[in-house]
């Protein structure tokens, strides 16, 4: 095995950021190389495991190996150092295709406020370009992840072009919530989604095998496998178990190459015209603070002291209550509809935004139902037919939703290195610091009120409001871009202000965090910057 590797474009992930803009850049005739810390992923294997699992959460689908280990959710402060006051709570795994393996499908497009939150509220920062100039670039990730939606409904984001694939259908419970909402404040509408509504890109479409998360056991759902087997068609090179320990500068102040570790202990060294670090917002940020030298004392491309600095999330608020009739929950994708025209307003000047999903789930997520339903019942004393008729009553009228609500980039909430404690390639584990500003904090209170509406026009019982904040699995911030190389880590392009040839993809680079699960922002981001990364190369 060759200790070194040589290639045009070096990338380092291979999750949605990394496998789209290496699939395009391999696609134009480039060479392109992939470091990747995990395992390639065999789908029914890792389907058992999750079957086999006794605590079943987001991850437990996947390996955790100890040279590529990950935060899991139910046990958060193995992995981050959690510095308080508050702690940070969204995941990532590390396989050959990144978190999307995982991730729910939401394929929402920013509203054009997002872009503007400084000059038309007042409040964090603007993006250094308007909605405008990132909508062909939304046009082209729908059409790359293969989204289904109704491409009548633009849901606040004004729309060039249609979706490739009609929308997956509401499903029942969907549409009781529209009739009790039809003439509120609060308008239903279909989700867009990174799932097959029909056969498409040699994939199937969506069955309602309802285990989106953590994963779609025949593919239907996109993961970022689809672009890394692109990337390799065009003859990309995929280096998995093989971790990036630390980028090397060059006395001209470029990336002079990249040192790795494989999960076998064996090290080498990578060098690329152009390095692309794309290894999602915690892990792309504790790369560039481990690789402090000489010339980059504060680490690499953070001359502006702002790398791993505004981390965020989408705090959520989760609330759950029993609907009056049979709504008939835990059937189909986990939400196929939502309520997003509560995205924007002048209130913004005075708190935070959200959106709100309407979970399929029923109460699965904040109670572990239907089998904690099945046993609280037997536990109250019924048996045989009353059980089974009490089972059926209850679970068929669970309903739940969840608001995510944007986070102000806060420069305190941050992700620094560990001085003590390493993992076994011999990295600092990521030290975090997290808090919610009372910006946020307005927007979470404003998202329980709105549930407590949402739920009386359904004339809902039992309602219940978790008194934990939670986290949305969306890990944002850390690596801002800007216009101004002393308050931003990289610029409209994702290119470092610092070094040249390195550019750094993710959502680790968005200036805020708006209220739209970020995977199709990440992808169109990507695909906007391939041209700069390609002229970069020549």
């Amino acid at each position: 095995m060759a200790n070194d590797i040589t290639t045009d474009i070096l990338i380092i992930g291979t999750g949605i950021a990394g496998a789209i803009a290496g699939a395009k850049l391999a696609q134009k005739g480039l060479k392109v190389a992939f470091l990747e810390s995990g395992k390639r992923i065999d789908r029914f294997d890792a389907v058992e495991t999750f079957w086999d699992a006794k605590i079943k959460v987001p991850e437990s689908a996947y390996p955790n190996d100890p040279t590529a280990s990950h935060p899991v959710s139910h046990k958060i402060e193995d992995f981050y150092q959690q510095m308080g006051p508050e702690n940070f709570k969204s995941t990532y795994i590390k396989v050959v295709g990144g978190t999307t393996w995982h991730w729910l499908g939401t394929t929402l497009r920013n509203v054009p406020a997002d872009f503007k939150l400084k000059s038309l509220y007042g409040h964090a920062v603007d993006w250094p370009f308007d909605y405008d100039a990132l909508e062909p670039f939304y046009l082209a990730a729908e059409q790359e992840i293969g989204v289904a939606g109704d491409s009548a409904e633009d849901l606040g984001s004004p729309r060039s072009g249609d979706f490739p694939m009609p929308m997956i259908p509401m499903t029942y419970l969907d549409k009781q919530f529209a009739t009790a909402l039809d003439g509120s404040k609060y308008q239903v509408r279909s989700t867009p989604q990174g799932r097959n509504s029909t056969f498409h890109a040699d994939r199937p479409e969506c069955c309602g095998n309802a285990s989106c998360i953590p994963i779609c056991p025949i593919q239907a759902k996109y993961d970022a496998t689809v672009h890394v087997k692109q990337a390799e068609d065009a003859g990309a090179v995929v280096y998995d178990q093989t971790t990036a320990t630390r980028l090397n500068l060059g006395a001209d102040g470029q990336i002079a190459s990249v040192d790795f570790r494989r999960a076998d202990g064996s090290t080498g060294t990578a060098t690329g015209k152009v390095v692309v670090v794309a290894a999602h917002a915690i892990e792309t940020p504790r790369l560039l603070l481990n690789s402090a030298q000489d010339g980059a004392e504060n680490g690499i491309a953070n001359s502006s002291d702002q790398v791993g600095r505004n981390l965020m999330d989408h705090p959520s608020k989760l609330s759950w209550a029993e609907a009056p009739e049979p709504v008939w929950p835990y059937r189909g994708p986990l939400s196929t509809s939502g309520i997003e025209n509560v995205r924007d307003g002048e209130f913004r000047k005075d708190r935070a935004a959200f959106r709100i999903e309407i979970g399929n789930d029923g109460h699965s997520w904040p109670t572990g139902a239907p089998l904690s339903t099945a046993s609280d019942l037997a536990q109250s004393g019924l048996r045989g037919e009353e059980l089974d008729a009490a089972i059926k009553d209850k679970t068929s009228r669970h309903i739940r939703l969840a608001s995510l609500v944007e986070q102000s980039p806060d420069a305190e909430n941050r992700v620094t290195l560990d001085p003590d404690k390493k993992d076994a390639n011999g990295m600092p584990l990521p030290r975090i610091h997290f808090d919610y500003s009372e910006y946020t904090r307005g927007g979470l209170d404003a998202a329980q009120e709105a549930h407590d509406e949402v739920f009386a026009a359904l004339g809902a019982t039992n309602v219940n409001h978790s008194p934990d904040i939670q986290g949305a699995g969306h890990v944002i911030g850390t690596v801002r871009m800007g216009t101004d190389a002393t308050s931003a880590v990289v610029d409209s392009d994702l290119r470092s202000f610092d070094h040249r040839n390195l550019f750094l993809l993710g959502s680790g680079t968005f200036p805020t965090s708006a209220t739209a699960n970020p995977s199709l922002t990440i992808a169109a981001l990507s695909l906007r910057a391939v041209d700069a990364i390609a002229a970069s190369v020549r």
